[in-house]
């Protein structure tokens, strides 16, 4: 589902949004709110793989947590940390946290990621996804204004289709999809 395009926020306002957000490293709710990508990520990667956090806003939290977990991270952030160049490399894994929903053109930036990563390269999406049209009225998501697309499980399934990727379903708003060797 996509919010019309008449709706979406300019980048000023979108960036304002962004500027109200206290996600701070040190905030132990924080990190736990993070740990649902991070651990299984954790789990299904090498020790000292290279990661890149995509969306990792002003403080990216989660990349120092991978950090302290021995990960070697880049960073690349639209509005906070907008260095192409991390596009030019390859990495074992690619994060997207709580971003993809904010995403104009979100399959053009997921093959974007698919393609930085290594053979055997684990992609983690984290948005909450759409259980049901019916839900979907009270849904306290979709009441964010930068919010501007939602997925359900079988877009996921389509995606991972369209990639050629195994697909594990990790928790209610947490994807991985592994590329093939």
């Amino acid at each position: 589902m996509h919010v019309a395009q008449k709706y979406h926020l300019c980048s000023e306002m979108e960036k304002a949004e962004y500027d109200k957000h206290e996600n701070q490293i040190e905030d132990d709710g924080y990190r736990r709110f993070l740990s649902r990508t991070l651990k299984p990520v954790v789990a299904k990667v090498e020790p000292n793989s290279r990661g890149l956090d995509f969306g990792c806003g002003p403080g990216p939290a989660l990349a120092q947590m991978f950090r302290e977990c021995g990960f070697k991270m880049s960073v690349y952030d639209k509005y906070y940390a907008d260095d192409e160049s991390v596009f030019d490399s390859h990495y074992d894994f690619v994060t997207a946290t709580e971003v993809v929903e904010h995403l104009k053109n979100p399959m053009f930036e997921i093959e974007r990621l698919w393609s930085v990563l290594k053979p055997l390269g684990t992609l983690a999406i984290m948005t909450k996804r759409v259980k049901d049209l019916d839900g979907f009225a009270g849904w306290h998501y979709k009441n964010d204004p930068t919010h501007i697309i939602f997925f359900h499980e079988k877009t996921f399934a389509w995606i991972a289709k369209k990639l050629d990727a195994q697909l594990c379903i990790e928790s209610p708003d947490v994807v991985l999809l592994i590329k093939k060797g």
